[in-house]
């Protein structure tokens, strides 16, 4: 892994307890020499995690929408800050540009960027590996949802073979960086007789 794409919050409303895991995780990207592609915004756990980064050495590429760059207060100090036209164009261009994805806790946004880097990875359309840090209630919500549906049959199996988990930063990174990309087959696609 070079670069890693980080997904989560924008939001300034959030518990403060969220901001230290954000900050050491962009810490430990700028230890291990891996670039941090994000959203581009400097506020919420967003914010967070680039600033850290940069202070420690880091590079910083973030993705951002014309209309976002006012409302998520883009970032002038990341190394690249690239504008794009429309939300579809910047979540395809940060899995253009990451060979790795890491999601901190974030609302409705972060979840699409989740799912649809979950989703490509099953479908094979890349095969970066994908942590989930358990940061908070929100992030510890979303893997239960996930089991939750692999027990009611919604959710195939291999799902959860595809997500490296852990609370620390460190750990998590060691994690992805030692994974090996697990191959999805048709078979595991197929939910067999269930409608």
């Amino acid at each position: 892994m070079q670069r890693l794409a980080v997904y989560c919050a924008s939001s300034d409303r959030i518990d403060d307890a969220l901001r230290l895991p954000a900050q050491s995780l962009g810490v430990a990207l700028a230890q291990r020499g891996l670039e941090l592609v994000y959203g581009g915004g400097s506020i919420g756990l967003m914010g967070e995690v680039a600033r850290a980064a940069k202070a420690h050495g880091g590079r910083v590429h973030g993705v951002i929408t014309e209309r976002l760059r006012d409302l998520e207060q883009g970032w002038e100090e990341a190394d690249v800050l690239e504008v794009v036209p429309d939300m579809r164009t910047r979540k395809s261009r940060m899995i253009e540009l990451a060979d790795g994805f890491v999601v901190l806790s974030g609302g409705v946004g972060t979840w699409e960027e989740f799912f649809e880097v979950l989703v490509g990875r099953l479908l094979g359309e890349h095969n970066g590996p994908i942590g989930l840090l358990r940061d908070g209630p929100m992030n510890d919500a979303l893997l239960e949802l996930i089991e939750r549906g692999t027990t009611l049959g919604f959710v195939r199996p291999v799902t959860q073979e595809l997500l490296q988990v852990s609370q620390d930063p460190n750990a998590l990174l060691d994690a992805m960086q030692a994974s090996t990309a697990t191959a999805v087959n048709d078979a595991d696609l197929h939910h067999g007789d269930r409608g």
